[in-house]
């Protein structure tokens, strides 16, 4: 009952949005970002990840402007790259499917009166998974040359554990950035503190850079045989609810909590598993190269406002 009177309660005041001066407060190259695009881009974030509703209304604007930003600062870079903001209907209806059932919803009818409950339309969400989709197919194409796997060890590795139960974990991320390894501990001591104040999934939409930080850090159901032994190790030991200490990566610092966990059936399908271990180290690698590339080219565009 609560979540549906919040969401009265977000449509009322987004309805009287429209009503308001439109004021820009950020302008990035030819891209402008005003007061109304950031309130959208709140019922987007909060949409996706209801507990944000719970943060004051600054944290709540801040990461909606931050987020809005790294939005037009990619659909700027794919402009260059592709002529048209549009990817086929076939892989559009695949990553509506994959949206709509990370919410635990049924069907693309059920996930459309979803959405219109916090304002939005179907065809404002097809725009931004546009653009995310366009952005990861720009830096696959960029990077996949420097993707580093060693598929033969993944194979030997599940098909040596294929008989032995084999636990899966459900895990959220944060990935956070630092300039030394002095800032590691100080850092890490903020967030861990945050964590313990608003919860995992709002801190990962205040301070991860990866991806994740729109649906709170939520990287699903993952296959220890998945893992490398670096983040395995990590997390083996921790109980359901536990965050892990810090895990150092090229691009940040890694955060894992262990949302839940179970044990898969023996003799499991070795191609299917070997696929989902090196498809998740792959995008684990270009989600680093990601935040490399977006970096790179947010310190060459020109900011007003």
């Amino acid at each position: 009952m609560k979540t549906y009177l919040f969401i009265f309660f977000l449509f009322l005041i987004f309805n009287k949005a429209y009503s308001i001066e439109t004021k820009i407060i950020n302008k990035i190259q030819d891209e402008i970002i005003t007061n109304i695009d950031i309130k959208n881009e709140f019922k987007y974030l909060v949409a996706l990840n209801s507990k944000l509703k719970n943060l004051d209304k600054k944290k709540i604007l801040n990461i909606s402007n931050e987020s809005i930003i790294r939005e037009k600062i990619k659909k700027i870079e794919i402009s260059k790259y592709y002529k048209k903001i549009e990817i086929t209907e076939d892989y559009m209806d695949f990553l509506l499917e994959k949206t709509f059932l990370k919410l635990n919803l049924k069907s693309l009818n059920e996930f459309e009166i979803y959405i219109k409950g916090y304002g939005l339309t179907l065809n404002e969400v097809k725009r931004k998974i546009t653009i995310d989709a366009l952005w990861n197919k720009l830096i696959i194409k960029k990077y996949i040359s420097q993707i580093n796997i060693n598929e033969n060890q993944i194979r030997d590795k599940i098909n040596k554990n294929k008989n032995i139960e084999v636990k899966e974990y459900k895990l959220s991320e944060i990935i956070f950035k630092v300039e030394n390894k002095e800032e590691i501990k100080k850092n890490y001591n903020k967030i861990t503190q945050s964590i313990i104040e608003i919860g995992f999934e709002n801190s990962a939409s205040i301070y991860s850079i990866s991806q994740s930080a729109k649906t709170g850090g939520d990287i699903g159901w993952i296959s220890e045989n998945s893992l490398n032994n670096k983040i395995k190790k990590s997390i083996d030991h921790l109980k359901i609810g536990e965050t892990s200490n810090p895990i150092i990566l090229s691009t940040g610092i890694l955060l894992l909590k262990v949302v839940d966990s179970r044990s898969s059936k023996p003799n499991v399908d070795l191609e299917a598993e070997s696929k989902k271990a090196i498809d998740y180290e792959r995008n684990r690698q270009l989600n680093q190269y990601s935040e490399i590339y977006y970096n790179k080219i947010k310190k060459n565009l020109e900011f007003n406002g």
